[in-house]
């Protein structure tokens, strides 16, 4: 499988590629983001989110269901 996606990785041309990064990219970023909302009460970036817990939790949860949503539909766009 490893093999597969290595050669269908060199085949694909640049702009393929890139597509391909930054799909994985925000994949990352909102699957962190949704985390870091849900188990860090002070950001360190200085962002106070003075939300109540069950709040923080359920946009927490709606961020990571969000990245799996685009990262399907990222991969269902790339089969066909």
């Amino acid at each position: 499988m490893l093999t597969k996606f290595s050669t269908d990785y060199k085949k694909k041309s640049l702009n393929e590629r890139f597509l391909l990064f930054t799909g994985i990219l925000f994949f990352l970023i909102y699957l962190t983001l949704g985390l870091v909302i849900i188990f860090w009460d002070f950001l360190p970036i200085g962002l106070n989110l003075n939300m109540p817990l069950k709040y923080r939790i359920a946009f927490g949860v709606l961020l990571i269901v969000y990245s799996f949503l685009r990262f399907i539909r990222f991969l269902m766009q790339k089969n066909n």
